[in-house]
Parts: structure tokens; C-alpha cells; sequence
């Protein structure tokens, strides 16, 4: 599971790619999540960003998340596949729905559906919308997606009565992506799962605080906290952290301290968004495979406050 108690899961964020203004290379892709899998990385995160303009600041050509979705669940085998996120306020919900389940039943149940509102103003105004509007259409759109997920359908009057298929058999995981336009309470009442950006420790520790707030005067199920994380990876064991933006630039050793300060806090699932050119991804994802990830289960967690996160 890509969320547990007192755990944390490394995942990565696609594309694995030099972030210059090129379209996703296709192949490229492809073999580094094979090998991620092979190396026991928990998750692979695809993006949902559907227009590019010279507004947006990440320059590269993304794939729509569905096919690239579909290819990465025919060629792995046990690492999770997750958005982050799908823009909710711009897909119909049946459609979000069947494409879910689909590659849900594709990778065999290893789908997980991240689901965010969208930021970008002009892009709102292509699709037909408007950007003030994004906070009730992601309610709106997220209750008809659930019930869609579950089995239900429109009216379901006698005379129509729908279902989406294919089916895994089991349920597909919702989790709220960034802020989504909702309060921390509304996620923690709805998702499974909350991930959010980086922040300095100090802003971080505070916002998880907030969260594991949020969950116990909220609910008494389990709900997951996750991050993403910027990481240009330095091939030294050097202990200290140097801030980048979103993230940090750091060693093996300095990039586990933090690792481990982050699952003492209540965070559960950390991907990373490598900072790389194209052929250092590989050479990155062995040394954190080789000299975090061991090193990281190994160290032994809190019995910690995260049953509440």
C-alpha cells in the first residue's frame, strides 16, 4: 500500500527528463519506471497538463495521463501507478471514471487516483470555464466521480439503469492533490490521502501539524499525508541540505536525515521530481534504490501520532 501507519514510501514524478522545451520522450520513460520497478520504488506519479503556453513554466510536451497510464500498466508489475493530479473541474467525471477503472483493471489493482483543481487561469478559459468557479465544480465533479467509482450512475431511474466497466473488484484510492480549493477538513472528510508540496521543515511541520488536526476532529478512519519533492541528487555522501526550489540538493546520506524527520513527523509517501538530465535518471534512481531505500526501512519508525494522518 502507498499509504501505511508510521511508514514512509518513496515514489517518483514523471517525466524523468531534462526539463527543456521538448516533448516526453516516450522510450525514455518507459525504460527508466521498468527499472524503478525492478529496484522497488513504490509509485510512479503522472501529471495531468493538458494545454502548454509560455505562462506555464515547465516547457516540456507532456503525454495525456491516460496513455501514458495505459502503457506503464501493460509493462510493470508491482509498482503503483498515480496522478498527480487529474484537473478535475475540466474532465467530465465519466470519463475521469472509465479511464480509472480501466487502468485500475489493466495494472491488476495497482491504480491510485489523484485529483487536484487546477491553477492556471487561462487554461480554465480554453476548456469553456471559468477559474472562480473551480472550488464547487471540484465538489460537484468529485461527488458524481465517487458515486460512479462505486457503482453509480445518473439518475438510475428503471429505464436507465448504467454501470462503467471494466471492474478490478476492488475500490479505487481518491486522494486530494495540493489545496484543491478546499479546506483541510473537506480533504480529510473525503480523500483517503492528502499530498502537498515541499515547504522549508519549518512551514512543513506546521501544515502536517494542521493535517493530523484536520483528520482527528474529522474522522476516525486512517488518512494518508504525502509530498512531493524536488532532488537534484549529489553522488557524495555528504550530510548537508542545500534548499532548491521545492526541494533540496543533497547526498544520500542528508537526503535519508530528512527522510526520516519527515516520517517522525506523520508524512507516508514522499515522490520525488528529480532534477536531471537524461543520462543521470537512471544513475539517480540506483543510488537512492541502493543507499536510501534499504537504509530507510531499516531505520526503525515511530510507533507515532500518524494513526491520525
Amino acid at each position: 500500500m502507498l499509504f501505511q501507519d508510521s511508514q514512509l514510501t518513496i515514489g517518483i514524478i514523471l517525466p524523468l527528463q531534462a526539463r527543456r522545451r521538448r516533448d516526453i520522450d516516450f522510450g525514455l520513460q518507459m525504460e527508466l519506471v521498468r527499472r524503478a520497478d525492478e529496484l522497488g520504488f513504490a509509485a510512479i506519479w503522472v501529471r495531468d497538463v493538458p494545454l502548454n503556453s509560455s505562462a506555464y513554466p515547465d516547457p516540456i510536451g507532456h503525454s495525456d495521463p491516460w496513455v501514458l497510464l495505459g502503457a506503464l500498466a501493460a509493462s510493470t508489475r508491482s509498482i503503483t501507478l498515480a496522478t498527480g493530479s487529474i484537473v478535475l473541474p475540466l474532465r467530465h467525471p465519466l470519463h475521469i471514471a472509465k479511464a480509472a477503472l480501466s487502468i485500475d483493471v489493466l495494472s491488476s489493482g495497482r491504480f491510485v487516483l489523484g485529483l487536484g483543481s487546477g491553477d492556471r487561469p487561462s487554461e480554465f478559459s480554453a476548456f469553456g470555464r471559468h477559474v472562480e468557479d473551480r472550488r464547487e465544480l471540484f465538489r460537484k465533479n468529485w461527488a458524481a466521480l465517487s458515486d460512479a467509482l462505486d457503482g453509480r450512475v445518473g439518475s438510475q431511474t428503471d429505464e436507465d439503469q448504467f454501470e462503467i466497466r471494466p471492474r478490478s473488484g476492488r475500490h479505487v484510492p481518491l486522494i486530494a492533490v495540493g489545496s484543491s480549493s478546499q479546506s483541510l477538513e473537506w480533504i480529510a472528510r473525503n480523500a483517503e490521502a492528502w499530498m502537498t508540496y515541499h515547504r522549508p521543515l519549518v512551514a512543513q511541520k506546521d501544515r502536517i501539524a494542521l493535517w493530523h488536526r484536520a483528520v482527528q476532529r474529522t474522522t476516525s478512519e486512517f488518512r494518508g499525508m504525502g509530498q512531493a519533492m524536488a532532488l537534484e541528487l549529489i553522488d557524495t555522501p555528504v550530510d548537508r541540505l542545500d534548499d532548491i526550489d521545492l526541494g533540496y540538493r543533497t547526498g544520500p546520506n542528508g537526503l535519508l536525515a530528512a527522510l526520516v524527520t519527515l516520517r517522525q513527523l506523520g508524512v507516508h509517501h514522499v515522490a520525488f521530481n528529480l532534477a536531471v538530465e537524461d543520462d543521470k535518471a537512471l544513475s539517480d534512481l540506483e543510488i537512492i534504490a541502493k543507499e536510501v531505500l534499504p537504509r530507510l526501512e531499516q531505520t526503525a519508525p515511530l510507533t507515532a501520532s500518524s494513526k491520525s494522518g
